[in-house]
Formats: C-alpha cells, sequence, structure tokens
C-alpha cells in the first residue's frame, strides 16, 4: 500500500458538450496528467473533481482559464488489486473516527495495483492511520 497527499480540484463547469474537452484541454497543453477524474451533473451545470500529477499552479491555470475551482487535499491510496483491500482502508478509517466524503478510483484489468482517491475532513489523522495500516503497526489514539 502506498499513501501520499495530493491535489483535488472541484471544477465548476456549464453542462454542455465540449466542456469536460476543454478542461482536459487545459490540462494536456500545460503537460499535467490526471490522476483521477468524477462528476456530478445537475440540471445545466456540472461538478467535476480532478486530482492532478503535478506540483504546477492548477488553481491559477484553471482562474486564468475562466474556471471556477475549489483546492482541496486529498489521499491517494494505491493498493494491491485484489478483493477486500478497499474494505481494509475503509474499516481502518472509520475505527478511527475518520469521515470519508468524496471517494473514486478503478483498477485496469490484469494490472497489480489500483488507485483509490479519498477526500476526508481530518486528512493528516487519516494519512497517519493508513501508514500505519501498511507497515502493520497500530492504528493512531483516536
Amino acid at each position: 500500500m502506498r499513501i501520499e497527499k495530493i491535489k483535488q480540484f472541484s471544477v465548476f463547469m456549464p453542462n454542455k458538450p465540449g466542456a469536460l474537452s476543454r478542461l482536459a484541454a487545459l490540462f494536456a497543453e500545460q503537460g499535467i496528467n490526471i490522476l483521477g477524474i468524477a462528476s456530478e451533473v445537475r440540471d445545466d451545470s456540472g461538478l467535476v473533481r480532478i486530482a492532478l500529477d503535478s506540483d504546477a499552479d492548477a488553481s491559477s491555470i484553471l482562474s486564468k482559464a475562466g474556471f471556477s475551482s475549489v483546492e482541496t487535499g486529498i489521499l491517494s491510496v494505491e493498493l494491491d488489486d485484489r478483493p477486500g483491500q478497499l474494505k481494509l482502508v475503509t474499516d481502518a478509517l472509520a475505527e478511527g473516527k475518520i469521515n470519508i466524503t468524496t471517494v473514486y478510483g478503478t483498477s485496469v484489468a490484469g494490472a497489480k495495483t489500483s488507485r483509490v482517491l479519498i477526500a476526508v475532513q481530518n486528512i493528516d489523522k487519516a494519512f497517519a492511520i493508513l501508514e500505519a495500516l501498511a507497515s502493520g503497526g497500530p492504528a493512531p489514539a483516536a
């Protein structure tokens, strides 16, 4: 298991053809890799959550392109791609009284690992809990 803190941007967008393509092009032009993406659509607007593999000032890049966004810290958790791994992570966080606010991820058939992106209310405590889980040590005190 590998855990790291990364940035997620919640980008507010119109729900119309080409909007997501414009967002994807923006990061492609800057050479920024997208680690994860999820969306929610309501009527004529949408919210795209996007996790990036970059230390670039993505907030500034988004603003200059006319996108409104909110930056938050999330956890990127790489797991062995086998049944029960997500349960171990979510059980550890639940036992530590950590509330998960957003989760998304995927695996690829035949891959040995999968990535889960998790937003929580207390990222530092959640990180410590998952680091302890990964090392086989005791969970930090609640």
